[in-house]
C-alpha cells in the first residue's frame, strides 16, 4: 500500500485544555517497502498499544496518479505496477465494507506482509483467514466501480495535501506537515503520539515516557 500517513495531532493551543485523542492519517502504497516497514514496525504496533487515544484515517494512494479514462471511469497509475494499484483499491474497499479500524487494521497490516509473498488476491484470501474478515465482499467491491469511485476519493485526499506530498510515509500532525514530524512518526511513533496526547496517560505512554536510567561509568 503506498501510503499518505497524515497523523493529525490536537495543536498545542488547544491541546493544552483538551484531552481529545490524537488524529492521524495515514497515505500509503501497497508495495513501497519504506510503507511497508513503517506500517510493520511503527505504526500497527503504536496502534495496538495506544489505539484508543488516536485518531488514525488510512488513505491508501500515496504515489499513484489518476487519469479518466473513456467511460468516465478513472485509470490510476501506480509506482510500482498495477498490482499495486490493486492492491490499493482492494484496501480501499476493505475500510469502505468494514467500517471499524479495529477490524479493517489488522487485515490491511496482514495485507502488507502477505505481498512480499503474494499477489493482492491472494494475500487478501490469506488475510481473511488470518484475521477472520470475510472477503468477498471487499473483492466485489474491488472490482466493480464502486471501487474505482472510492480509490478516486483516496486520490482527492492524497492531492489535497498541503504542502503537496513529495514522498511515502507522509506524516501531518494536526494539518501541519514538516520534516521534524515526519522523522518523528517514522523513527518512534509512539513516543510523539504519547507526548502529545494531553489525557492521561495510558501504561505504554507511562513506560514510553520514562527517563532514561542513569549510568555510572567506570573511571
Amino acid at each position: 500500500m503506498n501510503t499518505v500517513l497524515l497523523l493529525a495531532l490536537i495543536s498545542p493551543a488547544v491541546a493544552s485544555v483538551c484531552r481529545f485523542p490524537p488524529s492521524l492519517w495515514c497515505s500509503s502504497e501497497e508495495i513501497a517497502e519504506q510503507c511497508k516497514d513503517f506500517i510493520e514496525g511503527q505504526l500497527y504496533p503504536t496502534f495496538q498499544k495506544v489505539g484508543n487515544i488516536m485518531n488514525l484515517t488510512l488513505i491508501p494512494y500515496g504515489n499513484a496518479k489518476e487519469q479518466k479514462g473513456p467511460q468516465g471511469e478513472y485509470i490510476f497509475t501506480c509506482q510500482h505496477g498495477e498490482l499495486e494499484c490493486i492492491g490499493n483499491t482492494i484496501e480501499t474497499c476493505a475500510i469502505y465494507e468494514l467500517k471499524n479500524i479495529s477490524i479493517y487494521f489488522p487485515f490491511i497490516h496482514c495485507m502488507e506482509l502477505s505481498l512480499r509473498s503474494y499477489n493482492p488476491y491472494e494475500a487478501a484470501s490469506v488475510c481473511s483467514n488470518k484475521t477472520g474478515v470475510p472477503v468477498q465482499n471487499i473483492l466485489n467491491c474491488a472490482n466493480s466501480s464502486l471501487g474505482n469511485t472510492l480509490e478516486h476519493q483516496m486520490a482527492l485526499k492524497t492531492d489535497a495535501l498541503q504542502p503537496s506530498h513529495e514522498y511515502v510515509p507522509w506524516v501531518t500532525l494536526n494539518g501541519v506537515h514538516t520534516e521534524k514530524i515526519n522523522n518523528k512518526a517514522v523513527k518512534n511513533l509512539l513516543k510523539l503520539i504519547c507526548e502529545t496526547y494531553k489525557g492521561p496517560k495510558p501504561e505504554p505512554c507511562k513506560e514510553e515516557l520514562l527517563p532514561s536510567s542513569k549510568r555510572c561509568f567506570a573511571p
